[in-house]
C-alpha cells in the first residue's frame, strides 16, 4: 500500500538497458579472435591489429549479424541521378566502407542490391550507414535524411537526387 501523498506511478515503462543485443555488456577479460573474419577483441574493443596471445576463438558481433541476416543499418539510394552514375556511386560506397572498416571492424556492408532505379544496402552498424549517406550528400548533394529506429539500435538512411 502506498503512503498517503505518494505520487509514484505503477504503470511506468521498463526501459531496456542494453543498447544492442549483438553487443555484449560484460566485456571478457581475455583477448579473442573472430574465427570468421580475423578481427581481434582486446582491451574492450574490436580491432584488426595482430596479437600474439589470443586465448579464445569466438564470432564477432558483425559476423553474427551477417550470419543471422539482421542488419543494423538500411540505406536506400534512388533517383534519376543514381541511374546515370551507378558505377561512381558504387565506388564511393565501397571506398567509404573500406575507410570505416579499417578503423571499426564491426562496421561493414552486408548486402548491396541494385534495382531498376535504386539501390538498397544493409550494414552491420549504424555508423557506416550514416557515413555512407553523408558521403553521398557531400559528394553529389541531393536529398539526404536518416531516422533512428528501435531506440538507437538501427537506422534508415535515405538519399535521392533527380
Amino acid at each position: 500500500m502506498k503512503a498517503k501523498g505518494s505520487k509514484m506511478r505503477n504503470d511506468r515503462l521498463i526501459r531496456d538497458k542494453s543498447k544492442d543485443a549483438y553487443m555484449k555488456t560484460n566485456s571478457p577479460k581475455a583477448s579473442m579472435v573472430c574465427s570468421n573474419c580475423g578481427a581481434i577483441f582486446s582491451n574492450g574493443r574490436w580491432t584488426w591489429k595482430e596479437l600474439i596471445n589470443v586465448l579464445k576463438e569466438t564470432t564477432c558481433p558483425a559476423c553474427k549479424r551477417i550470419n543471422d541476416n539482421y542488419p543494423a543499418g538500411f540505406v536506400e539510394i534512388k533517383g534519376g541521378f543514381y541511374s546515370g552514375h551507378e558505377k561512381e556511386i558504387s565506388n564511393l560506397i565501397m571506398n567509404t566502407e573500406k575507410l570505416e572498416k579499417k578503423e571499426r571492424p564491426l562496421e561493414r556492408i552486408m548486402m548491396f542490391r541494385i534495382e531498376k532505379s535504386k539501390a538498397i544496402l544493409t550494414t552491420t552498424g549504424i555508423h557506416i550507414a550514416r557515413r555512407i549517406g553523408e558521403a553521398l550528400s557531400r559528394s553529389y548533394q541531393g536529398n539526404y535524411s536518416f531516422r533512428y529506429l528501435d531506440g538507437e539500435k538501427s537506422i534508415r538512411v535515405f538519399w535521392e537526387r533527380q
